[in-house]
């Protein structure tokens, strides 16, 4: 990285576009110390915003994946992360001579998203950064030495980069505790329990409605087991018990998460109390922080053992805080930015250094500072009352019925006055009723007395999934007048926007009576994409069998208002067998028992081994599918350090129905089926690839494989040939290739349909031939159909 910068080097920034997985959190250090200023951006900003932010910052060079290349439409250098290996391989591996660098320097600028208002770019340096993680330092190393117990202690970080609450969880901190980092770009409440417990972490770094959607995924799983009642009861009976009641009571939930993690890291917006109380009755320590953009992320942090429940923790030690007459928090230190970029006039500090940070606080005796709202979201209403949005939108997200609520001021008859916009669940709902209830549990002047009912799935949010409340005021306002009429919007629809992404057209007027296949065009692979896009922007889960050709789009925003995760898949994905010491049982079974019946049932020729030599890394082998001793006839073929490394899709239907029988099914026959269930697996390592549904889960499941070592073992015709033959290829086939990005070696078994053909059980040596072909790799241009054609016409030529 920094000797692919020395060309570029001339005090000049750099734009930076970069996401929560894709950008290695060792690239902006690097650019640091070669005196670049970063300019971090979010892969989901705006070719107009990224315009306005080039204006100001001139930049020389941007750093991008190749997913965000195309719309990387700067006229400027720029630099994948792909390229970057090439690059510096050709340059010494000796240490980069570091320039002078001082405290005053500029790190970065990060440039605020604002709606309507040109991006404001604030100035952090070295100064800045130093001022909060230099105090931290000190705070931890007291504690260094338990650390050595659970080490290493490993972040999953949810927070893009590009914002400096996730830069610090996600470069800076893991670094002073010697500790890992995961990203993941995927929101699914599903896919992060997974993750947890899988890469075994320690503490989540997210934001406040990630932990709302993870509560979602508990409260279904015990609703599922019908424990509902039950499990909130224990919730309620459990806020004063001690943490290990708390801890063996909930050890289920524990479990889900794996018995290594035990912290959330909260921040970028303020955590409900309800959802704070939620995950500390369990036995989890839910860690808020609070800090801007403009005070290098942080000013108060609660301590993770000796936390103010429902604080945003103490003023970070080097800073100042005091509360202005209006309650305002105010802030003094190092860590406050000197101004902003190219607008140094334009400041929040006073001219006694105080920074405003426009919101509103309280402090107690102990120093713990607590979160009430943002100054400008208070509504002042024509009785001189004060009305906190966020104490209303608190009580009213409570609600089962609602989905989210956001609270806006609107001119009504005698002045000002709130009104609440509503993301409902289900359309079947009364707002009115659930409206009264909420009522309850408010004072006389919040009470709800005007809403709106918000006509989209959800509201537009912000990267760390703040709601774009600017945006939905100026929406409704427009309903009200009737400038536009009320459910909808200038604006294409949020679902057809994403149809019109898969199916590469121009966004189509919203129906919702339109189908997904015969009126949308979207095949089974579309409806993947479609499940995907939809479970990533609202953190939901949804069932593969509930989207088919006939679902129509107002079938999709019910499904995304209810938001009921899916239970998990009966497929089969067994790891057991790949542990020790089964793994080298199977390992020795293989060299016993599978090779040797290869050899004396029709010792097959092998042609075309050589084109392996050269093969490293984890790969995918396909293969034609004659019989089913396919399995071990391509195992014979390969060399022992692919054969021992292979994991082999299955029939997912057929996995199973041996794994799982039906209700109905004799012991004896049940018995039968667990038998072959547990051979095949022990023998084979193989897992369910379903042909109908689930195969999202089954291509998750072999990127995983693949991820540890494991090479992969596919047949894309999805069942044996009937006429000997090949059968079509599935295109999920092009689409696992697509998304695992392995080399791919074709593989054709010869001579055996004969042998299936006259009923023959053995061979003569040599009558049953494995063709390997030469190794392919496709490119992420490549289309799903693109590549099982050319698969097919590989195998043939073989």
């Amino acid at each position: 990285m920094r000797a692919s910068w020395q060309h570029e080097r001339s005090g000049k920034e750099i734009g930076f576009c970069c996401g929560r997985r894709t950008v290695p959190s060792g690239s902006q250090p690097s650019l640091a110390v070669c005196c670049a200023d970063v300019v971090p951006l979010d892969v989901q900003s705006d070719a107009a915003f990224v315009a306005k932010v080039q204006e100001q910052v001139g930049a020389r060079l941007a750093l991008c994946d190749a997913e965000t290349y195309p719309r990387a439409v700067l006229n400027l250098t720029i630099l994948t992360l792909e390229e970057i290996s090439s690059l510096v391989a050709h340059h010494s591996p000796a240490p980069y001579i570091m320039a002078d660098i001082d405290e005053d320097d500029t790190v970065e600028i990060v440039f605020t998203s604002g709606t309507t208002a040109e991006p404001k770019g604030v100035r952090i340096t070295h100064r800045n950064l130093l001022a909060n993680l230099t105090p931290l330092e000190e705070r931890i190393k007291p504690y260094l030495k338990w650390e050595r117990a659970v080490h290493p202690l490993r972040f999953l970080n949810l927070l893009p980069l590009s914002h400096v609450f996730g830069q610090f969880l996600g470069i800076f901190v893991p670094q002073l505790l010697g500790g890992e980092v995961f990203f993941q770009e995927s929101l699914n409440p599903s896919q992060i329990i997974a993750t947890v417990r899988r890469e075994r972490i320690s503490i989540i770094v997210t934001v406040p409605r990630i932990l709302e959607t993870l509560r979602e995924r508990i409260e279904t799983v015990y609703e599922a087991r019908g424990n509902l009642g039950r499990f909130r009861k224990a919730l309620e009976t459990s806020a004063a018990r001690h943490f290990i009641w708390r801890w063996w009571r909930f050890r289920h939930v524990h479990a889900m998460f794996g018995w290594k993690f035990w912290a959330f890291v909260s921040g970028g917006a303020s955590l409900s109390p309800h959802s704070e109380a939620f995950w500390r009755r369990l036995g989890f320590a839910v860690i808020q922080g609070y800090g801007m953009t403009e005070t290098a992320a942080l000013i108060s942090v609660n301590h993770p053992f000796k936390m103010g429940h429902g604080s945003i923790g103490q003023v970070m030690p080097g800073q100042e805080v005091k509360l202005a007459e209006s309650g305002e928090i105010l802030v003094r230190g190092e860590n406050v930015s000197a101004g902003y970029w190219q607008n140094k006039a334009e400041s929040r500090t006073a001219n006694d250094g105080w920074f405003h940070t426009g919101d509103i606080g309280e402090l107690d005796e102990k120093g713990n500072l607590y979160f009430k709202g943002r100054k400008k979201d208070v509504i002042v209403t024509s009785a001189g009352v004060n009305i906190y949005p966020e104490d209303i939108e608190l009580v009213l997200d409570r609600q089962p019925e609602i989905k989210a609520s956001a609270v806006i001021d609107i001119q009504g008859v005698h002045g000002v006055e709130p009104l609440a916009v509503l993301v409902l669940r289900d359309d079947g709902v009364k707002p009115d009723v659930v409206i009264n209830r909420a009522n309850e549990s408010l004072a006389q002047h919040q009470r709800v007395r005007r809403w709106s009912i918000w006509p989209g799935p959800d509201f537009p949010r912000t990267p760390t999934q703040k709601i774009r409340k600017q945006i939905v005021a100026e929406k409704v306002k427009a309903s009200l007048s009737e400038a536009i009429p009320v459910g909808t919007t200038s604006d294409a629809h949020p679902l057809t926007k994403i149809v019109a992404r898969i199916t590469k057209e121009a966004p189509p007027q919203f129906d919702p009576t339109a189908k997904l296949g015969t009126d949308l065009k979207l095949d089974s692979l579309g409806r993947v994409e479609l499940m995907t896009a939809l479970e990533d922007r609202y953190q939901i889960e949804i069932d593969e069998a509930a989207l088919t050709d006939t679902t129509t789009l107002a079938d999709v925003e019910k499904i995304i208002r209810g938001g009921k995760p899916e239970q998990a898949a009966p497929y089969p994905y067994p790891r057991w067998q790949q542990r020790w010491p089964l793994s080298w049982l199977r390992i020795t079974l293989l060299y016993l028992i599978v090779l040797p019946a290869i050899r004396i049932m029709g010792w097959p020729r092998i042609k075309g081994k050589e084109h392996l030599r050269q093969l490293r890394g984890p790969s995918l082998f396909i293969c034609n599918h004659v019989t089913m001793a396919d399995h071990a006839l391509v195992l014979f073929a390969l060399p022992p350090g692919f054969r021992t490394k292979m994991v082999i899709a299955q029939d997912g239907e057929l996995l199973r129905e041996w794994r799982h029988p039906p209700k109905r099914t004799g012991l004896v026959t049940r018995l039968r089926h667990l038998l072959r269930y547990l051979a095949v697996v022990l023998f084979f390592n193989v897992f369910s690839l379903p042909q109908k549904s689930g195969f999202r889960r089954s291509f998750a499941f072999a990127g995983e494989m693949m991820d540890r070592g494991y090479n992969l073992m596919v047949f894309p015709e999805g069942e044996r040939t009937k006429r000997g033959g090949l059968n079509p290829f599935r295109l999920g086939t092009g689409l696992l290739i697509q998304e695992l990005d392995a080399p791919v070696v074709p593989m054709r078994i010869e001579g055996l349909w004969k042998l299936k053909q006259a009923n023959r059980h053995f061979a003569w040596p040599g009558e049953i031939s494995v063709l390997v072909g030469k190794p392919v790799r496709y490119s992420s241009q490549d289309s799903p159909e693109q590549i099982v054609k050319d698969l097919m016409l590989r195998l043939k030529e073989l």
